[in-house]
């Protein structure tokens, strides 16, 4: 822990700690109460108080806090963390007051890149998050200069050795609305296939979300090609969306009846042919009043 009665002390650059490339051989270290930190706007790492949280507080417990925060200063007073949001919320919890920062002048482009590389390497990653951070990260170095999209790309993924293609691919996986990209996450739609989604209008991929919670029926990767290119040529709708997403669950539906059974409705002397005209007769009548919203069986009689 440190001496209370120090307020800034000297030592190795948080840069110099990860071997960033800032040429930096010294910050100061600055001890901020906590009260006075305010989150990045729009962070997108989450921060959970999970079992990796309550390891985190034990050690800020036990060790005090190791790796100093980055923040910039804050309009209106205190500061922004840039870096150390778990940090933050671990002095917290451990009923700290205050927490070890390196106090940097950044515009929002350069505090964006610090953020963004400072947590993309974490292990527990989620591709959410990493959509999110690629896409601030990308336009913020749109902004700073980058001309070609791909070489942009590729700085990107730099610090998490992701190449172009797969920046690119978490940069659309950000297009998606929370739900789908929720299930993104646990698993339940594959990056590739919330890709293609992604493509979709926001209203368009609120009729996926309902399809798959009214089916439980999650899409393929050749379903959303099916909705992507319905989309594009203006052609998709609720239903044709509920069409696509349930079409190979109906076609593998098999029905049995039993001969017997069927004979039992009709008269001995109707012939196999008969008793099957009746039989689609009845059928269409049925998804007539369907359709209608009236009710099956309504009038129907042989």
């Amino acid at each position: 822990m440190k001496n209370k009665s120090a307020g800034k002390v000297k030592l190795a650059s948080f840069d110099d700690l990860f071997g960033t490339s800032d040429n930096v051989s010294a910050e100061q270290i600055t001890y901020v109460p906590l009260a006075l930190l305010h989150p990045f706007r729009n962070h997108p790492y989450r921060v959970v108080d999970d079992e990796k949280m309550q390891e985190t507080v034990k050690s800020v417990l036990e060790r005090g806090v190791q790796i100093p925060g980055i923040v910039r200063p804050y309009p209106g007073g205190g500061y922004e963390v840039i870096a150390g949001h778990r940090r933050w919320r671990a002095c917290e919890l451990a009923g700290l007051s205050e927490m070890p920062v390196i106090v940097r002048d950044l515009d929002d482009d350069a505090a964006t890149v610090v953020m963004v590389d400072t947590n993309i390497q974490r292990e527990d990653i989620l591709p959410s998050e990493k959509a999110k951070a690629y896409k601030m990260k990308y336009e913020a170095m749109k902004h700073q200069g980058s001309k070609a999209d791909r070489h942009t790309a590729d700085q990107v993924g730099e610090e998490a050795g992701d190449s172009a293609r797969t920046v690119q691919r978490y940069i659309r996986l950000a297009e998606l609305t929370e739900e789908l990209l929720d299930y993104v996450d646990v698993g339940k739609i594959p990056m590739v296939t919330g890709e293609k989604l992604s493509y979709l209008r926001e209203d368009e991929q609120q009729w996926v979300a309902n399809a798959v919670g009214d089916s439980g029926i999650f899409p393929s990767k050749a379903q959303a090609e099916q909705l992507k290119a319905g989309s594009e040529a203006g052609e998709l709708t609720e239903g044709g969306v509920y069409s696509i997403l349930v079409k190979k669950t109906v076609s593998n539906v098999k029905v049995t009846i039993s001969p017997k059974r069927i004979r039992d409705y009709f008269p001995a002397e109707y012939t196999k042919t008969e008793i099957e005209e009746v039989i689609y007769s009845l059928l269409d009548e049925w998804k007539q009043n369907k359709e209608r919203g009236g009710e099956v069986g309504a009038g129907t009689s042989i």
